[in-house]
């Protein structure tokens, strides 16, 4: 798992700034700009809108004596693409949106539940309660 974020935190960033390049030739530097302003503006704005119902779901599902696992995750989901969005490149803004948007978010928590099922299932990930 460390590998894999290590060259995630190598290889995104060198991809990031590649295309970044290629939009600068191919759009001019103030558009490119002016449209990493805007996905980071606009996903600060879906981030907040979708952390607040995720929220408020949540509340809801716990008064009601609900345990709201699927919210968490997408809490999760939320603040992951609402932190990525904010970085600047075209690549992350993708991630960012795809974790955000109800609809990609649902493949997202998908592979969240499956990978934390393993991490248990392997006793990678201990789930400690009191009584």
């Amino acid at each position: 798992m460390f590998r894999l974020l290590l060259l995630l935190i190598i290889i995104v960033p060198a991809l990031e700034i590649a295309v970044l390049i290629l939009s600068g030739n191919i759009l001019g530097v103030w558009p490119t700009i002016l449209l990493i302003i805007a996905t980071g503006v606009l996903g600060a704005w879906l981030a907040k809108k979708e952390g607040l119902q995720a929220l408020r779901l949540a509340q809801l599902q716990t008064q009601q004596g609900q345990l709201p696992s699927g919210v968490i995750l997408d809490g999760i989901c939320i603040l992951v693409g609402g932190v990525v969005l904010l970085t600047p490149g075209f690549i992350t803004d993708a991630i960012g949106f795809f974790l955000l948007i109800p609809a990609t978010r649902m493949i997202a928590k998908g592979f969240l539940l499956k990978m934390f099922n393993q991490m248990i299932k392997n006793g990678n990930f201990v789930i400690m309660t009191r009584r």
